[in-house]
Order: C-alpha cells, then structure tokens, then sequence
C-alpha cells in the first residue's frame, strides 16, 4: 500500500489505516479476543501501518488488544492513541489537566507493551483547560521521548491554532465521509494551512455507506448506533438514495460502495488518511481495496453532482454528545 505523510515532521503511514474501536467497543459486542488480534494482523499483512485506539475504548481493553497484537511487529507500525476524559470513561467529563496527560501517557505506554506513542491524540477539547497547557504537556512528553507526535480531535478552528503555535500538530482526527463533510467548510482549510495532516474517523458513515445498512437493521442495545438520530429508522429510510447513488458508482468502477466512499476520501487531500474500522476480515480486504480505486476528475464531478440531490437527514450525534465536538 502505498504511504502518507501526517504532519511536517515526518510521521509516514499507510494510506489507510485501521480503527480499532469495533473490535471491543461502541459497535455492539466485542470481537473474541484471538480474532481480534488476527485481523490486526492480517491488517498489516495487506499493508497496513497505521493504528487507532484510545484508553476509553473499552475502557482500557483496546489498548491491552492493539498492543498484544502489534508488540511483534512494533517498530514496523504507527500507534495513535488518546487522552482528554476523566478517569478513561467516555461518559464522564473532558480532563485534560497536564497531570492527567502524564498519568494517561504513562497507562497506555504499559498497556500498549510500548515505550513511545507514535501519535498522541487529546479526545476532546476541554474548556477547562487552556489549549496551550495541553499542548505544552504533549511537547514534554515529546522530548522525553515518550510522545512522538501530537494529534487533536474533533478540534475547531481556534484551538488547532492555539496548540499548533505551541507545539507542532501532526493530525486532526475528525468524522468525515460523503454523509459528513462539514470539515470542508472551515476545518480543512486551516489544516491545509498549517500543514496538518487529517484522520477521517467514520469514513463509511459508521456503516452505512457499505450498504449493509436499511431500515430493517436492529442494534445490539450496546451499539451506540441505537442512539445517533442519524440512525432512526426514519433517516435510515430516507438517507438510501446516498447509498443507491454509491451502488451505481460501484457498479460502473466494478468495487464496492465502501471502496468509492473511500477512494473518494483519498482523492480529495494528498494528505488525508481514512482509518476505517471492521471486525470481519472480509470487509478489511474490502477496505484496503479501496487504496487501489481510482476515481478520474469526471468521477468525482459526477459523484458531487449527485449528492448535490441528495439531503441527509438526522443529526450526527444526540445533542448531549454534539456539545463535545469543534470547539
């Protein structure tokens, strides 16, 4: 697979990488353990090097996953991980104290089997905390060489500013996919900017643009899907036509509506790097397909014209949760 560079300091990765969040959090119940950590594996068989986690994906259980099914192979591959909510829980308020950051740093080293994290993401932004005392910590831990990158996500326009002038941002994680591009509007001109790199999370719409998705599916009461007014029944029936419009694409490229959503990611920034999740080892070689679909400046027209018809219907996130994001 062919490589991306994150950031002005040299921070290579595979042009797709790997979410691991599914395998044991959010998407209903978790992968057993052993086919977890083959489809890692078989990840970085197809090519892939580049690896998402956090210590709230579990919470803590992903971590101990991706650094048990990478330790054989470590300095062959890039490992992101996160900080930035109390206590390592999702549910709970931002804590992005510096000593917190340590704390967390130190945690994920031992539970990653590591003794660097390749790319150091704070969640969220936390209001309590200045940007610069965040990012001033990140750089610490990035001359005692236990951080090598810093990373945000789901960051607004002011706060890359504030931590880039402190310390060097490598990427921005956010959601974006053909059923989310707000980022387009101010967020990826001022990573263009500054020279950041940029980490689409949910590049197939959590699903739902593989297809695989109708009105008919039912969640697992533990996939948080079930909460996402997106995912309603009603938008699930009226957000099919942005579905139907991938399908005919496919059709004609002979791929996959995964593979068009994808590829069309990687056609838009040189320096854009879809990290695309799965549990089953199908969908990952369906996936790392994409890197090799090649969309002509006619198809990308053509695809901008048809969602230029097409109006998503739901919020992205319930509201308690959208409050979190681009501050």
């Amino acid at each position: 697979m062919l490589k991306r560079t994150l950031g002005k300091n040299g921070l290579e990765v595979s042009a797709l990488g790997l979410g691991c969040m599914g395998l044991s959090f959010g998407y209903g119940p978790a992968t057993e353990k052993n086919d977890a950590i083959r489809l890692i594996r078989t990840a970085f068989e197809r090519g892939v090097t580049f690896f998402d986690t956090a210590e709230v994906y579990g919470p803590f259980v992903n971590e101990e996953l991706v650094g048990e099914a990478l330790a054989p192979i470590r300095d062959q591959v890039v490992i992101a991980t996160k900080f930035g909510f109390q206590d390592g829980d999702s549910k709970k308020p931002m804590d992005s104290r510096p000593e917190r950051i340590r704390a967390v740093a130190e945690a994920s080293l031992k539970r990653l089997k590591t003794d660097r994290i390749d790319l150091f993401y704070q969640h969220r932004v936390d209001p309590n905390v200045p940007m610069e005392d965040v990012a001033g910590t990140v750089k610490d831990l990035i001359r005692e060489g236990k951080v090598k990158h810093f990373g945000l996500s789901e960051a607004g326009e002011q706060s890359i500013r504030r931590a880039h002038a402190v310390q060097p941002v490598a990427a921005l994680q956010s959601e974006y996919s053909l059923w989310w591009r707000e980022p387009e509007h101010k967020v990826m001109p001022v990573l263009e900017e500054l020279g950041i790199g940029f980490v689409p999370f949910s590049p197939l719409g959590k699903g739902f643009l593989t297809g695989a998705i109708d009105e008919r599916t039912s969640f697992d009461q533990s996939d948080f899907r079930a909460m996402v007014p997106r995912f309603t029944q009603e938008s699930r029936k009226a957000n099919a036509g942005l579905v139907d419009v991938l399908g005919r694409l496919a059709d004609g490229k002979s791929a996959t509506r995964a593979q068009i959503a994808l590829a069309w990611l990687l056609a838009q920034k040189p320096w854009i790097v879809p990290i695309p999740g799965t549990t089953k080892l199908s969908r990952l070689d369906e996936n790392v397909g994409a890197a090799s679909v090649e969309l002509s400046a006619g198809d990308l027209a053509a695809i901008e014209a048809a969602l230029n018809e097409i109006q998503v219907v739901g919020d992205r996130y319930p509201a308690q949760w959208q409050q979190r994001v681009d501050r």
